[in-house]
């Protein structure tokens, strides 16, 4: 599907959110949408690791809430997990790392930026709950859509 975030905007202002971040991607894809799975995580990733690894993406986006940031939750392996299984992207409220890498990878990968440390802590996830990101709600079920200009969030997926 071949769409832009600001004509869907203009097309359907009043269907979506928008998720306002200072979003940085770092996949090797710049477009990505798809239905909506979240993540809550500490500062460690074993849960998410998990996800990707073993459950088929079939052209999802895994948006990802990290309560202590400045811990890289994404990196090499996981975008190569991600591609393997059929994850169209993924969107951290948090940081990633292996950029030189996970830019050659054709998945999504937006974050607020990066960190070279990862956790080794083993802690609490949870899957399919409501995050919130500034003004916005986003939940399992929902559709997210990324481009250079930024991420939306709608309940129903749109046509561009």
């Amino acid at each position: 599907m071949a769409f832009a975030t600001a004509d869907l905007c203009d097309e359907h202002r009043y269907d979506v959110r928008t998720v306002c971040e200072e979003w940085r991607s770092y996949g090797g894809v710049e477009s990505f949408c798809g239905e909506v799975i979240t993540v809550e995580l500490d500062e460690s990733n074993p849960a998410l690791v998990e996800l990707l690894r073993d459950t088929e993406g079939r052209g999802r986006v895994v948006v990802v809430d990290v309560a202590k940031a400045y811990y890289a939750v994404v990196g090499d392996n996981l975008m190569k997990f991600a591609h393997d299984n059929g994850w169209a992207g993924i969107v951290i409220n948090g940081y990633v790392r292996d950029t030189k890498i996970t830019r050659t990878i054709p998945v999504g990968l937006k974050a607020i930026g990066t960190s070279p440390r990862k956790s080794f802590k083993k802690s609490q996830a949870h899957l399919g709950v409501e995050l919130h990101f500034g003004d916005t709600t986003i939940k399992s079920g929902d559709y997210l859509y990324a481009d250079e200009d930024g991420v939306i969030v709608t309940t129903k997926p749109i046509e561009s």
